[in-house]
């Protein structure tokens, strides 16, 4: 099930990110629509289906880029463990925890970003640096956002289908 949820994260990222790129075309600078599904898959808790996740999407995002292949894969991959985890060692409940985790993984993935870049590339694009960490910012806190929004919107479905379960047994009589 958990597989499942994950591909539909996965298809609909894909589905807002061709569509928002598409009317909106420097979208993808302020908003990581795959960030937040490796995020927030990461927050289950599973460290080695964590890493398969980041991996799968971040290669994923790689071949939507014009950028080198395998920068968002390790990106994501180490954002995705890192995030794994941290829901292990830490109790997340609330979708402020949310927020703060998937905004801080946003920052440490554009941290990741710019030092693989600086890394492996041979010359890489030199960014304002005031402007960068504006955008960051700005990306770290629009991720932030929607992920708790996705959040908390799972966990009212989630509750709702509980309820609807528990009312069916309540009126089922055996006999």
């Amino acid at each position: 099930m958990r597989a499942v949820r994950f591909l539909v994260g996965v298809a609909f990222a894909l589905l807002v990110h061709l569509v928002g790129v598409r009317l909106v075309p420097g979208l993808s600078r302020y908003l990581d629509v795959f960030l937040i599904v490796v995020a927030l898959y990461a927050l289950e808790g599973s460290s080695l289906a964590s890493i398969g996740a980041g991996l799968l999407v971040g290669l994923l995002q790689d071949s939507l880029g014009n950028g080198p292949i395998g920068l968002f894969g390790f990106a994501d991959t180490a954002v995705a463990y890192l995030t794994a985890r941290l829901a292990q060692r830490l109790v997340i409940q609330r979708a402020s925890g949310v927020f703060l985790v998937i905004a801080f993984v946003s920052l440490l993935q554009q941290a990741l970003l710019v030092l693989l870049a600086f890394v492996l590339l041979p010359n890489p694009a030199v960014p304002d640096p005031l402007g960068a960490a504006l955008q960051s910012a700005i990306k770290a806190a629009s991720c932030g956002v929607l992920g708790m929004m996705i959040y908390g919107g799972m966990g009212q479905w989630r509750r709702g289908v509980e309820a609807r379960r528990r009312g069916r047994m309540g009126r089922l009589r055996l006999g």
